[in-house]
């Protein structure tokens, strides 16, 4: 049972979302977010994601009211939206309904990782962390199990219930399924650690092949599942922190009861292999991520990771949509090479709101400069600013440089 009190919070909250997403400048943002993901942007496009909320907090904005821990959750969500709104909604887009996740759960590759952690600030979400290798011998490939997803049906019909209870009237409830998260490396990194996983690949190169054919095929199995159960999530608002509103999906003779991997985006990354050569990055990387990008509608590719030097192979992947061209990327390199075939996803340095003084020139600077080399170039043009792990306790940092931006932007 929830209380009284929770319910009226949430009502309260729900209904100046509600009435925020009503607003007609949403439906102008989707419409540019889906001319820039048609290749025919009409401007570059700004996001923010993944911010430094343990440092937000202005006047008890973004305290917590509600007592039961599931209502706590939606709370969160939606003061986090009105406080994005009201102080840096640069061109977020605030959406007329509230996503509930069904309780689906997969068993995973069977791997536990084993770690240690270090912690530097115990309210930041952000941590260091020293991974265990698990593998060394020809024995420990058999760890590698394939992934079973079900669904506990019971569970997540007691979520949609509390959700109609709090949102009906107000936002539209909607149940929903799995966003594939497929990479190959990441999890790798968690079971080998970097360093040694880099040197496997070189000292151990069939050894590695072994671990990511048989993680390819588990994906595989895995996307099977989950369309032959119907456990898929609908088409997408956000894909990996940037905006996925396209006219292109979903694919003909969609259901929405029973969504398809070619219904959908997927993203892709290989972080920890920003060091090894384009070749190598194409044998241990794009022959086995092409394979799962096939199954999918667009794809968004990469992360941190500097790709300018690896455009070339990242054309292999299926259906590729959007590049991301980190802080530590070569820009001219990079734009040369997209040209018009792909979005240009700038990740701009978060560095400039974390430093011990803030410079909004050189944000100014920065920013101007990466939308002059993608104009020379015919790129069509996102800023994603993400990874904010830190703005010094000081949020006018983050509010000044979504200013910046959309004046950039929109000059």
């Amino acid at each position: 049972m929830v209380s009284r009190k929770d319910i009226r919070i949430i009502r309260e909250l729900a209904g100046q979302v509600a009435e925020i997403a009503a607003l007609p400048v949403q439906e102008e943002k989707r419409r540019l977010w889906q001319r820039l993901n048609g290749l025919q942007a009409e401007r570059p496009m700004v996001m923010i994601d993944q911010v430094c909320w343990n440092e937000m907090n202005i006047n008890d904005e973004l305290t917590l009211l509600c007592s039961d821990s599931a209502c706590q959750k939606y709370e969160q969500m939606l003061r986090r939206i009105l406080y994005q709104w009201r102080y840096f909604p640069v061109d977020m887009v605030v959406e007329p309904f509230v996503r509930v996740p069904r309780a689906v759960t997969s068993t995973g590759f069977g791997i536990t990782v084993q770690e240690e952690i270090a912690i530097t600030d115990p309210t930041s979400s952000v941590v260091g962390h020293k991974f265990i290798n698990q593998f060394q011998t020809e024995a420990d490939l058999e760890k590698i199990k394939e992934p079973v997803a079900s669904e506990e049906v019971a569970e997540t019909q007691r979520r949609l219930e509390l959700a109609h209870q709090l949102f009906d009237g107000l936002l539209e409830v909607k149940s929903w399924g799995v966003e594939p998260y497929l990479s190959l490396w990441d999890p790798i990194a968690t079971w080998m650690g970097v360093e040694n996983a880099l040197l496997a690949m070189v000292d151990k190169p069939d050894y590695m092949h072994q671990i990511l054919s048989r993680m390819t095929s588990g994906y595989l199995s895995l996307l099977d599942q989950l369309e032959e159960k119907g456990l898929l999530c609908g088409v997408q608002s956000i894909i990996h922190c940037t905006g996925a509103w396209t006219d292109q999906l979903p694919a003909a003779s969609y259901n929405p009861e029973k969504p398809r991997t070619k219904d959908i985006w997927m993203y892709g990354l290989a972080q920890m292999l920003g060091t090894v050569s384009p070749a190598m990055f194409k044998e241990f990387e794009v022959d086995y991520t092409s394979k799962i990008a096939a199954r999918f509608g667009l794809v968004y590719y990469g992360c941190c990771d500097p790709l300018h030097d690896k455009i070339d192979q990242v054309r292999l992947i299926p259906h590729v949509r959007k590049i991301s061209i980190s802080p530590w990327a070569d820009e001219e390199k990079a734009a040369e090479r997209i040209g018009s075939d792909f979005v240009f996803s700038r990740k701009p340095n978060p560095a400039f709101v974390a430093t011990v003084s803030f410079d909004p020139e050189l944000v100014r600077k920065d920013l101007a400069r990466t939308k002059e080399i993608c104009a020379r170039y015919g790129c069509s043009l996102e800023f994603i600013l993400k990874d904010i792990s830190t703005v010094r306790y000081q949020p006018q940092r983050l509010f000044q440089w979504a200013r910046i931006a959309m004046e950039v932007a929109q000059k």
